[in-house]
């Protein structure tokens, strides 16, 4: 039977919708094993890719040292969890799930990666249980091990995952709560808050801040959808640092080497997320003001007009970052 380009690597399983939908399918249909999914896809599907990452890396830099290698390794797999996880969802929330679902997987494929440069094979089904113990998902890989055992993918003849009818909100409500917790967005279930370190403020009143910049980021972006890319951008790049140097413990018995200080500079791509973000405040903003100065009312009342305005104009704004986005893809 001849190659298919997913079989002989001619496509990006993060930039497969195809292959991402069939994942989500599955999951929402037994999100209880979501994190066991998501390991065994990201092995089989992400560990192919790694090896031919890590082989391009060492040729194309043949004199340097392992320490060199893995901070490359590093910096790249962050910066595309980043750029993958934040941009290629889009802005608008319900496309979290798909969203969540990239950059759990981007995250895998840079853990992989370190078990490449360890000299691991990362298409070795005893990666996916590395993975689930470094997410924190069981204490051991002979645990994790068990609960892979009875995985089967859609591709491996499992039963269509067409998605359960009834409490269908609330299943995908625990699906991305589930995945928020694999990308360490938010604390693991049943975790008691830890007392910082003397002279920070405490642990739990941090958590209980991000929960409420997480809601009033939420609230705002119904309105102004681009809001949610900077935050979830930033919420990424510290979730990730946790996660590699998780991983670079875990493969290299090291932490990884700490950055130097350096002077604070808002990168390019953060720069345009942060003005995008502002434009997409000031578009409702502006339609807000017009309405107001127009006075236009709908059945005597002004609201109506206010509402229908509000939702034209985010739904615009988003519909646009979209359309430019998809078009940049296609063209690429």
């Amino acid at each position: 039977m001849p190659d298919t380009p997913r079989q002989n690597g001619d496509t990006d399983p993060l930039r497969d919708r195809v292959l991402t939908r069939s994942l989500l399918r599955s999951a929402s249909a037994d999100p209880q094993h979501l994190p066991e999914l998501l390991a065994a896809f990201a092995v089989r599907h992400m560990g192919p890719v790694a090896a031919r990452s890590v082989a391009r890396m060492r040729e194309a830099h043949p004199g340097a040292a392992p320490a060199e290698l893995r901070s490359r390794a590093l910096t790249r797999g962050k910066r595309r969890t980043v750029t993958e996880g934040a941009f290629v969802g889009g802005p608008f929330l319900v496309l979290i799930p798909f969203a969540f679902c990239v950059a759990i997987l981007s995250q895998a494929q840079t853990c992989l990666e370190l078990a490449a440069l360890d000299g691991r094979d990362p298409t070795d089904p005893e990666r996916a249980a590395e993975l689930l113990v470094l997410q924190g998902v069981y204490e051991d890989t002979g645990r994790a091990r068990t609960a892979l055992a009875d995985i089967r993918l859609p591709e491996d003849g499992a039963t269509p995952a067409t998605g359960p009818r009834p409490g269908r909100t609330a299943t995908m409500r625990r699906l991305v709560m589930r995945m928020a917790r694999l990308l360490g967005l938010i604390a693991p279930e049943g975790e008691a808050p830890a007392a910082g370190p003397p002279g920070r403020l405490p642990l739990w009143l941090v958590q209980t801040g991000r929960y409420t910049l997480l809601a009033a980021v939420l609230v705002v972006g119904m309105v102004a959808p681009l809001v949610w890319l900077p935050y979830m951008a930033l919420s990424y790049d510290r979730a990730t640092d946790q996660l590699l140097a998780r991983a670079t413990g875990f493969y290299f018995g090291e932490p990884p080497a700490a950055r130097p200080k350096r002077v604070a500079r808002l990168q390019p791509e953060m720069a345009a997320s942060a003005l995008r973000a502002l434009l997409s405040v000031l578009v409702p903003l502006g339609f807000v003001i017009g309405v107001v100065a127009a006075n236009l009312r709908l059945a005597d009342r002004g609201w109506p007009v206010l509402a229908i305005a509000l939702t034209a104009a985010s739904i615009g704004v988003g519909a646009v970052w979209q359309w430019r986005r998809r078009r940049r893809g296609l063209a690429g």
